[in-house]
């Protein structure tokens, strides 16, 4: 088989990728190692960038996004059980999307079908080739069969645990890591959200969130230890903390229900370089990792998106240079999101032996964003996404 761009990773960014070159004139295949079903079961992030809304609208799937999702104004802080409101529409003019990650992988998945997109599902044993050379192949195990896909470029878009990353030379790969000593219990429940926007806690228990799917599915979360396991924590228990730890009068009216998910997710910052090398480029996970904090993660990969895309169809224009920039051009944006996930995490979560100094700290600079206008608009800029 041969293609222009094989793209390893079936998740949001590599259908995202794909749509966006299908639409430019530009063939492709991906390459997915799970089945179709099990993409569609993971439950991830649901707070889009307002530049990942005009990306998906410019792929052409965001009619239903625009239809069902949520637009939000800005968020809620909160610290001793009592909160303020971010207003990100009024402070830097722009606004966020809740709206569910399986939802737009679902969009995306029904756009490459209506245009007839090769997406191979159950491919194992997926192997890059040549990525030095001018003549890059993909090789994969499907059926008992090995199969071939020569290209011109390869995508890794497939996680932190995928085969791309790996295939950069030791000499040549930087990483840079730092794993945080908590996770975050989160449950999902069919239950009408506490807030009509996102609420952001410290308290000296442990952070929590609450946040949203629909009018009807709420996600929220409290931190915990990562010795923890799901069995541990009945529904009623983690309700009971939640409420300990978030402002009082949402406390009060908060409507719980038993859980329809429950899971602890461990957090870390992470960042690889180069995220080019040869032929081959990394997208979203599989150069990147930033603690679910400031809602980066999905907009993340979709900023990468925004750069290769770009780059790849100059490339087929006769311009090189967005191809030989792509990694220099990601990672300024990558390394500004880190830092602001790195930074909410720190601020507003109970660190291990934390000293009741430090925690007046993190309530310090609470109080300083509740009443200082510029350090709203900071954080205002960076939550609602850094231009590309």
């Amino acid at each position: 088989m041969r293609t222009q761009v094989c793209i390893i990773g079936g998740g949001p960014s590599g259908l995202l990728l794909s749509q966006l070159l299908h639409n430019a004139g530009i063939d492709t295949v991906v390459l997915e190692r799970q089945t179709r079903d099990y993409v569609l079961s993971r439950i991830r992030a649901g707070v889009l960038e307002w530049g990942s809304v005009e990306m998906l609208r410019k792929a052409g799937v965001g009619a239903r996004m625009d239809k069902e999702g949520f637009v939000h104004g800005g968020t809620y802080l909160a610290a001793r059980n009592r909160g303020f409101r971010v207003a990100f529409d009024e402070l830097v003019g722009k606004q966020v999307m809740v709206y569910g990650q399986t939802e737009v992988t679902r969009d995306l998945y029904a756009a490459r079908d209506k245009a007839g997109g090769v997406v191979i599902h159950e491919a194992a044993g997926v192997k890059p080739h040549g990525l030095e050379t001018d003549k890059p192949y993909v090789t994969y195990l499907k059926d008992g069969k090995v199969h071939r896909i020569d290209c011109d470029f390869v995508a890794g878009c497939d996680g932190f645990h995928g085969p791309c990353r790996k295939e950069i030379p030791a000499d040549v790969l930087r990483e840079y890591e730092r794993v945080y000593p908590f996770g975050w219990l989160g449950i999902l429940s069919e239950t009408p959200p506490v807030s009509h926007e996102l609420i952001y806690a410290n308290h000296e228990r442990g952070f929590a969130l609450c946040s949203m799917r629909n009018a009807n599915l709420s996600r929220y979360y409290v931190q915990c230890p990562l010795t923890d396991s799901v069995d541990q924590w009945s529904d009623q228990a983690f309700w009971d903390e939640l409420r300990r730890r978030i402002p009082a009068d949402a406390a009060e009216s908060l409507v719980t229900g038993p859980s329809i998910e429950k899971s602890i997710a461990p957090l870390r910052s992470f960042v690889a370089e180069p995220m080019r090398w040869g032929r081959l480029f990394l997208v979203g996970d599989a150069a990147h990792i930033v603690p679910p904090t400031g809602a980066k993660g999905l907009n993340l990969a979709i900023g990468d998106v925004h750069y290769l895309h770009e780059g790849l169809i100059q490339y087929y224009q006769g311009d090189n240079e967005g191809v030989q920039k792509y990694s220099e051009r990601a990672l300024a944006r990558v390394w500004k999101s880190e830092r602001f996930s790195w930074s909410l995490t720190t601020m507003l979560h109970r660190f291990p032996n934390q000293s009741a100094f430090e925690q007046r700290m993190q309530e310090a600079e609470l109080d300083y964003l509740e009443t200082s206008a510029a350090a709203q608009r900071v954080m205002a800029e960076n939550y609602v996404g850094l231009p590309y």
